[in-house]
């Protein structure tokens, strides 16, 4: 649930439970693995690999497939209130890993030779995330963002929508991975502002949306460049706002 806003500023969370009529935080994702939820049959689809439920937590939506065949789409559902931590940067910060293993496929790749101190780094991230399956009009396309349309490749971009409303066109001038994730280039096209992200914080910080299947993911998971957002909007507006 949504706290208010003096409830708020009192626990320093935007989201969690109440607890005899008293707001309280929601649990961590720690005290979520260690059972605080069990027997609720809230339960979904079970995975094979925590660090795979991990990064789909991250990214706010997936595909899993089935042992018995075919494929369930999951989008988000809604998360217990606790901030975002990037737990790359932590990682970083104890000497785990090297600056040029700072990406998607990097920290996967520690956590998966690393099994005895993945869960604990990966608590670090307080934040949980909770899905709900759905069935999408259109199967090339991705999951529902916040707009609450699909997303489309290349074309969907999530934005901090404290700045910028959702449908809002943007012009991003930036630099991309290329193919199978490998090197950089130059990547300048008409977006339009369709999803947000607790780590998506400021006017001018973006997360392009790349599509789904191993492709997009290596492209996806060594995005990290500076650029420019032009936010485009009617004249009258961008008068008014800018007196």
């Amino acid at each position: 649930m949504r706290f208010t806003p003096a409830e708020e500023r009192a626990l320093g969370l935007r989201y969690g439970r109440r607890l005899k009529g008293r707001a309280a935080p929601y649990y961590t994702r720690e005290e979520i693995e260690k059972g605080a939820l069990d027997g609720r049959g809230l339960e979904v689809v079970w995975l094979k690999s925590i660090v795979d439920r991990f990064f789909m937590q991250v990214q706010g939506s997936g595909r899993v497939r089935l042992k018995e065949g075919g494929v369930l789409r999951l989008s988000y559902g809604g998360k217990s209130g606790h901030p975002f931590t990037g737990i790359g940067r932590k990682m970083l910060e104890k000497g785990l890993i090297k600056r040029s293993q700072l990406s998607m496929q990097g920290i996967r790749a520690w956590l998966k030779t690393h099994p005895r101190q993945a869960r604990e780094i990966m608590w670090l991230n307080r934040s949980y995330i909770f899905f709900r399956p759905v069935r999408l009009g259109d199967p090339r396309l991705g999951a529902y963002g916040a707009q609450g349309v699909q997303l489309a490749p290349l074309t969907s971009l999530a934005v901090d929508y404290h700045y910028w409303p959702y449908g809002a066109p943007v012009w991003l001038d930036t630099r991309a991975p290329g193919s199978g994730g490998r090197g950089f280039a130059a990547f300048r096209r008409l977006m339009v502002a369709q999803d947000t992200g607790s780590a998506i914080r400021g006017a001018v910080r973006g997360d392009i949306y790349f599509g789904f299947g191993d492709e997009a993911g290596a492209r996806a998971g060594r995005m990290n460049a500076k650029g420019r957002m032009i936010v485009l909007l009617p004249k009258r507006l961008a008068r008014r706002l800018v007196r």
